[in-house]
């Protein structure tokens, strides 16, 4: 498994020549009913765009989610249509997680341009990758990964997020959680360190001097 022809970190030939420490946020295995619109508020509220890489599944059933995310500025990416380690999926399988999760998210929202997709766990494979490019996705990874999805404490992701943060960095974090690991009667708390965290995670970045923006179109 690899990820070195995967977008890890935006080179600095895409920042767009101000000279500014840009820096980008993404979220994965959303989009979540309760978890979902607590981030948007957050980024809403400090005006700061960011990626959802969502699952396809979750999509289908939550399209008024899609469409805020889509309405405030956000980009919504493809995270498969149910999250399975696709290293263990044969070719056709592969190909319908993808190609079905970007019906699911054009579905949801008619102004969705579907351009990049994570590989459920960060798992890729050549088979992933050239099914992504296929259909026309760009594959993204991530540089900094306060591991959030396990709860360690708002100040252990804070902490995390930033001693590791530089120019060009992307940002791993969770505003939902795969359907085969979602616990019952969790709803409410799923994300809510991530929440917390990241509405001290962006002020700390700007008076770091970063900007925050939304991953290129083209790289």
């Amino acid at each position: 498994m690899t990820h070195r022809d995967c977008l890890c970190e935006v080179p600095s030939e895409y920042a767009d020549g101000t000279g500014q420490r840009s820096v980008y946020l993404t979220f994965d295995d959303g989009p979540h009913p309760f978890c979902t619109p607590e981030v948007l508020d957050v980024l809403a509220e400090h005006r700061v765009p960011a990626t959802f890489f969502v699952i396809g599944e979750y999509a289908a059933d939550q399209p008024k989610l899609i469409q805020r995310m889509i309405a405030e500025g956000h980009e919504v990416a493809n995270h498969t249509m149910t999250h399975p380690d696709l290293s263990t999926c044969g070719p056709g399988e592969v190909q319908r997680q993808i190609l079905e999760a970007n019906r699911a998210i054009t579905m949801a929202s008619r102004q969705a341009s579907v351009r990049h997709i994570r590989a459920p766990y960060g798992i890729w494979t050549e088979e992933v990758l050239t099914t992504a490019a296929s259909a026309g996705l760009a594959a993204v990874h991530w540089s900094v990964d306060p591991r959030d999805w396990s709860l360690p404490g708002v100040d252990a992701i804070v902490d995390a997020v930033l001693g590791s943060i530089r120019p060009g960095a992307i940002v791993l974090l969770h505003d939902g959680c795969p359907p085969s690991e979602l616990q019952p009667g969790t709803d409410a708390s799923l994300r809510y360190q991530t929440i917390a965290a990241l509405s001290s995670i962006i002020p700390a970045l700007h008076d770091r001097g970063f900007v925050i923006r939304a991953l290129p179109q083209d790289h």
